[in-house]
């Protein structure tokens, strides 16, 4: 009998899944994080949910694992000293960049620009040149090359090499050369080419992506054969560890650690895949998703039960031309610190946050700032008699000495300033719903509003209603969502080439010939991690703009459309999403930019099952009486038992439902039930 692992690893806490693969039972932990290593928080959560589980490790055959390594390597700066090498007369690219600073016009006064991922003391210029078509203008010298790389290696200890031409996109043969000779020098550390890591076009998006996956390279390859040998000694030879994405999709340990770019957006992307697994199931296609931490909020929208995924990633101001979900992040979480301006006197939430270390007042660990979860205990909404996880104390006195602050220094009352708090913290993550939906031309009140993370349910309902989005769903294990994505989602891969080419002057058989070349190309991990061809499913994309424009649309297509329509179906989804977002289209002129295979392997089903009861009443549900503090006014409360509820139960608020890994929150005039997936289903009462 064989189990699968889920773990994603959070801000404040590692949350993990373990699923029986053949029945379908499921058991979740959440442990604290470990910032200084997060792999010891990865341990100790395997040990702790095989001890409560009574599972063998030895049992658990594939972990899935969400990690924010390489995203923490770029925001804190702590990443591989790396060395640059570019065509002769680019070596300040990095530096030039898009020659633009944030901030309107007057921005270039206080802009201080970060410094450089690989600073211009380790970049050299390499003499030869390829042209536009990919020609051979000059020659490599190739002896000038080698006696500068040793002289580079002489005057600085490098951690990483990236090497990057212009034109390389389109012929890679100069970039292959100076590799391997590169090899002949720095034979003890990763070496990574600009046509192998991002093949396309523009030439500062495609250094920069290549100099930041060779920043965070090391990290994470240390990182990831440490956690897999480890797990190796508690489960066995046989285990296979995956690591999570930016874009929703899984890597196998050895491409993630060969491109680690690709996993800036790892732990966010995990939430979406398993929020659309579950409203899938249940028949929402259509949903806006917020997953509230510790530490921030991330929201995303989700059409016909698929993720919208941009071509590039955003960490900090790092922007690199890699997949990711569509994710806008908001320091809005449960760990965020409530402050009164000395000038101001107006309250404040964030983005500070307190983290896993010390954490809200509540925790008892050393806590003393008002938190969003400290103003949750106050409130009533975090009962102070319940035990996060099953685990960790909750203190209402620390709670209320911590929000005393605000109120204070504001000449309030301790009740007045926790709602306040609350409050704000509901309308910036309101703000960023409207980025991804309103902002992008759709109407949130055509969407189910899904709230999870450790803290999503706990806002749920207030959310809705400012969003008008219902129903509120608040999935199974909304704690753990994460790792529920991390073990639900597929193995993946893509290639991608520049195109630029008129879409009218473009048949279906050549297009089909280079999809196939990329299909082929994108299929080669896969099978290099004995993953048979049989079992690999392939789509493609294409990058479209109107001739003329800065950016472009990618749309999404099978093989079997592209035959049964032609190049027409690209131009057609193109203009739809165009009028989407702008309002208008044009009837011709349309530019394919870019092409792309995304090979994965086929999904397998995996039915997760609900252990409730189906004869229990809410009186077997009921855990204790309560109360609550919402709109001006305590309101009596009742607080269920989530693990006992099913779809013949209506629990009506104010109520309180709780289970495990979170708390979810039933305003008053509204009301929640359980479907048949398990999903918790809130609605105002009619």
């Amino acid at each position: 009998m064989a189990y699968r692992l889920g773990v994603d690893v959070g801000g404040t806490f590692t949350d993990l899944l373990l699923i029986n693969e053949e029945t379908g039972e499921k058991f979740t932990a959440k442990v604290p994080s470990t910032p200084q290593d997060s792999s010891i928080g990865v341990l100790n959560g395997v040990n702790r949910i095989c001890e409560e589980s009574g599972v063998d490790p030895k049992k658990i055959k594939r972990v899935m694992h969400g990690t924010t390594v390489a995203t923490n390597a770029v925001l804190t700066g702590k990443g591989a000293n790396v060395g640059l090498v570019t065509t002769a007369g680019y070596e300040q690219i990095l530096q030039v960049a898009r020659s633009y600073c944030p901030g309107g016009l007057g921005g270039w006064v206080n802009y201080v620009k970060r410094p450089l991922l690989a600073p211009l003391t380790n970049t050299i210029g390499a003499t030869g040149r390829i042209d536009a078509k990919g020609n051979i203008v000059t020659e490599l010298d190739t002896d000038k090359l080698r006696q500068d790389l040793i002289r580079l290696k002489a005057k600085t200890s490098l951690e990483a090499l990236t090497i990057c031409f212009i034109n390389s996109y389109i012929n890679p043969a100069q970039e292959q050369q100076a590799r391997d000779i590169a090899a002949e020098i720095f034979t003890e550390i990763p070496i990574s080419i600009s046509s192998e890591v991002v093949p396309e076009m523009q030439e500062y998006e495609r250094t920069e992506t290549t100099v930041v996956n060779s920043f965070v390279r090391p990290e994470v390859s240390r990182y990831v054969h440490n956690l897999s040998q480890s797990l190796e000694e508690k489960m066995g030879k046989d285990v296979q560890l995956s690591i999570l994405r930016s874009d929703g999709g899984l890597a196998s340990t050895r491409s993630a650690a060969d491109s680690p770019v690709n996993l800036l957006m790892s732990g966010p992307a995990g939430g979406v895949a398993g929020a659309t697994y579950f409203c899938s199931r249940a028949g929402y296609n259509d949903i806006l998703t917020f997953d509230m931490g510790g530490t921030s909020t991330d929201v995303a929208l989700i059409q016909d039960a698929k993720a919208m995924v941009r071509r590039e990633t955003i960490v900090g101001d790092v922007r690199v031309r890699a997949p990711s979900v569509d994710i806008r992040t908001v320091g809005a979480g449960g760990g965020s610190i409530a402050f009164v301006p000395e000038l101001t006197k107006a309250l404040r939430v964030g983005p500070e946050s307190a983290g896993a270390v010390p954490g809200p007042a509540c925790y008892l660990k050393g806590g003393e700032e008002p938190t969003v979860c400290d103003a949750n205990v106050v409130l009533g909404y975090l009962p102070s008699d319940a035990q996060l996880g099953g685990k960790m104390t909750i203190s209402r006195e620390a709670s209320e000495k911590a929000v005393k602050k605000v109120a204070d220094a504001m000449g309030i009352d301790i009740m007045t300033a926790a709602e306040g708090i609350i409050e704000i913290v509901n309308e910036a993550m309101f703000g960023a719903l409207r980025l991804v939906s309103v902002e992008q031309g759709y109407d949130p009140r055509n969407f189910a509003l899904v709230g999870f993370g450790g803290a999503g349910p706990l806002h749920a309902n207030a959310l809705g209603i400012l969003s008008n989005a219902w129903p509120v769903i608040v999935p199974p294990g909304p704690g753990v969502l994460c790792a529920y994505g991390d073990a639900t989602t597929q193995v993946q891969d893509e290639a991608s080439r520049t195109y630029l080419t008129q879409a009218s002057s473009l048949d279906k058989a050549t297009l089909l010939s280079d999809l196939t070349a990329l299909k082929d190309k994108a299929s080669e991990t896969l099978l290099a991690d004995d993953i048979p061809v049989e079992q690999h499913e392939v789509t493609y994309q294409a990058d479209l703009r109107y001739v003329g424009q800065a950016f472009q649309i990618t749309v999404n297509f099978t093989e079997a459309e592209l035959q049964s329509q032609g190049v027409s179906l690209l131009t057609e989804q193109f203009d739809k999403e165009h009028e989407q977002l702008f309002s208008f289209k044009l009837e011709d002129g349309h530019e394919i930019l870019m092409i792309r295979a995304v090979s994965k392997v086929k999904s397998q089903s995996l039915e997760i099952v609900s252990n409730a009861n189906s004869a229990n009443t809410l009186a077997d549900c009921k855990i204790s009486d309560t109360r609550f503090y919402y709109s001006g006014q305590w309101h009596d409360a009742v607080i269920y038992n989530r693990a006992m509820l099913h779809e013949n139960l209506i629990v009506v608020g104010p109520a309180i439902i709780s289970e495990m890994d979170s708390t979810t929150v039933i305003l008053p005039d509204h009301q929640a039930k359980t479907d048949a997936v398990g999903n918790l289903l809130i609605t105002p009462v009619e």
